[in-house]
């Protein structure tokens, strides 16, 4: 079976579901994401196109960078997907060159088999992007965050109401949906960012850094919010600099560095491939700072 054809069919119930008490303490609102489109009975779930698929992707600004090198990447859909690296390394230029926000210099990016510069449209339709940075008009309340970004892409009038509505309750926002943004919390920015993200029903989610800057309580609510979603279908990119969040949520994970893809795999096979036990140690072999592992520090104590 493809990765993620499992998780398609379960999207394809339609059922929601309520998560039980985690380490947050509390009982998550039931989630109310309308599921991803499933294949037809008389489809093969092997037959689609991965949900990105980037092949000898470079970026060469004006000043000589080159931010990537000749990256070739490929996301099957429902997949759970790490892009780690230190800064600098190209990530959020990889992501920059996916959404429209930077033109490649040469090589292809293909979102869901659409072309994501000749067939721009396309392929934006289905990307929701959640970046680092709280981009939002804090003169704007939630509610016209969420009204204005689905007017964005095409949503009419009455069904970017329902929607709004769906995700305030899920994201437990609903109370402050007349506030303007600029009165939330920053946890409460980060759920709304990942909202807007989600606003126009993508295929595939961009998660760049979600967690950034953020308490322990609301980075193990926003872990329950993604599972979810992508239990429910929903494609999932994550680049983070917590190797701890990569490892819990991620079924394969891609280690970027000097604007080139230097590995892939799964944990232990990222671990093997730099003979060494963790996640944590094999990152920090990429980045020739292995004599920071935490294997070393009783021995460099004693």
């Amino acid at each position: 079976m493809a990765p993620g054809a499992a998780k398609r069919r379960a999207a394809g119930s339609g059922a929601l579901t309520r998560w039980s008490a985690g380490a947050t303490g509390h009982t998550a609102p039931a989630i109310a994401f309308q599921p991803v489109p499933t294949p037809s009975a008389t489809e093969s779930p092997e037959a689609g196109p991965p949900a990105l698929r980037v092949t000898d992707l470079v970026k060469q600004y004006p000043t000589g960078t080159q931010a990537l090198k000749g990256v070739s990447l490929e996301i099957p859909e429902g997949s759970f997907f790490g892009l780690l690296g230190p800064n600098g390394a190209g990530k959020s230029t990889l992501i920059h060159c996916t959404t429209g926000l930077a033109m490649p210099s040469s090589g292809s990016i293909e979102v869901f088999g659409h072309n994501a510069v000749e067939h721009y449209t396309e392929a934006r339709k289905a990307v929701g992007l959640a970046p680092q940075d709280l981009n939002i008009d804090h003169f704007l309340t939630l509610e016209e965050t969420l009204d204005f970004h689905g007017g964005y892409f095409g949503m009419r009038k009455k069904d970017r109401k329902e929607r709004i509505g769906e995700l305030l309750e899920a994201f437990s926002l609903a109370d402050k949906r007349h506030d303007r943004s600029r009165t939330l919390s920053g946890g409460m920015k980060r759920r709304l960012i990942l909202a807007r993200a989600l606003m126009h029903r993508p295929r595939f989610l961009i998660l760049d850094e979600p967690t950034a800057g953020v308490d322990v309580e609301l980075r193990l609510e926003l872990w329950h919010y993604v599972q979810q979603i992508n239990k429910e279908g929903t494609t999932i990119l994550l680049t983070t600099h917590y190797l701890e969040e990569a490892e819990q949520l991620c079924d394969r994970i891609a280690f970027i560095n000097g604007g080139e893809i230097v590995a892939e795999g799964t944990t232990p096979e990222l671990a093997a491939h730099y003979g060494v036990d963790s996640l944590e140690d094999a990152y920090l072999e990429l980045v020739g700072r292995k004599e920071l592992s935490r294997a070393h520090v009783g021995s460099d104590v004693a």
